[in-house]
């Protein structure tokens, strides 16, 4: 599988650092969308201070977010399971992070496929066993990406 380097030129403003690449795997979003942390900051009206906050906590409470989502997933816990990943896909969503929203996009439907039919408790810990490695590795390489963007100063210009 070869993988695809996009360049985030433009992004020097959301304080990505320079020269930084997201790597593009084939059929996968990138981890980053600069784009959003751009917007999160004009919604903020350009208040550095809450934007690096709102940062933090994502980076601060993700850990939380994927083991909770391991926790009921290898129980059989449906309801617990899908308050997980609805919390991992929006929060996700939020600050960029479009590779681990995607894949929370796509283990909510496995979610919803596997329990129609099949008992939680049997389809809920194959998912697990399907899904959580990536959504792990994902976590740790945008973490990763968010904070050398919070380690740069930011471009006013």
């Amino acid at each position: 599988m070869q993988a695809t380097v996009v360049s985030l030129g433009p992004a020097r403003r959301v304080g990505l650092p320079r020269g930084a690449t997201v790597t593009q795997g084939d059929g996968y979003a990138p981890l980053l969308d600069p784009a959003v942390l751009e917007r999160l900051r004009e919604e903020l009206e350009g208040d550095e201070g809450v934007w690096r906050v709102f940062v933090q906590n994502f980076i601060g409470y993700l850990p939380e977010r994927i083991e909770r989502l391991r926790q009921t997933l290898t129980t059989g816990d449906f309801r617990g399971a899908m308050d997980a990943v609805l919390s991992l896909k929006t929060s996700s969503q939020m600050v960029g992070a479009e590779r681990l929203a995607e894949m929370a996009i796509d283990l909510e439907r496995a979610l919803r496929n596997e329990t129609r039919e099949n008992d939680p408790a049997v389809a809920l810990p194959h998912l697990a066993a399907e899904h959580l490695r990536r959504i792990k590795q994902c976590g740790r390489q945008t973490t990763y990406l968010l904070q050398a963007t919070l380690k740069q100063k930011p471009d006013l210009g």
